[in-house]
């Protein structure tokens, strides 16, 4: 599956191989398990984030697995947002370190 992401203007296509979309469901549940106690995102605590939250949340450890070129990190937060959001357009991230900036479009 591909994920469209939009970072400073430049669009990316990041190719996931389904098998890891539906085969890395533990590591998955394991993100889920440490945003469930709360997430600082940007100047916010965040004590409950919401899905959209989440997906802000993993996205920018995809934008930070992208900006270090750790292509098997970034392979596995683009498969959790395909696996946690199928409906997802593409997802604009913030490079500013807010994450409630950065925009999740459905299609």
């Amino acid at each position: 599956m591909d994920l469209k992401v939009i970072i400073d203007e430049q669009i990316y296509t990041l190719n996931v191989p389904e098998e890891i979309i539906q085969e890395a469901v533990e590591v998955f549940d394991k993100l889920d398990q440490e945003m469930d106690a709360g997430w600082q995102m940007g100047r916010d605590w965040v004590a409950d984030p919401t899905q959209e939250d989440r997906i802000k949340i993993v996205g920018d450890k995809l934008l930070s697995a992208l900006e270090r070129e750790d292509h098997d990190l970034g392979r596995v937060m683009a498969a959790y947002i395909l696996n946690r959001a199928p409906d997802i357009e593409h997802l604009l991230l913030d490079t500013s370190g807010e994450l409630r900036n950065s925009e999740v479009h459905y299609g």
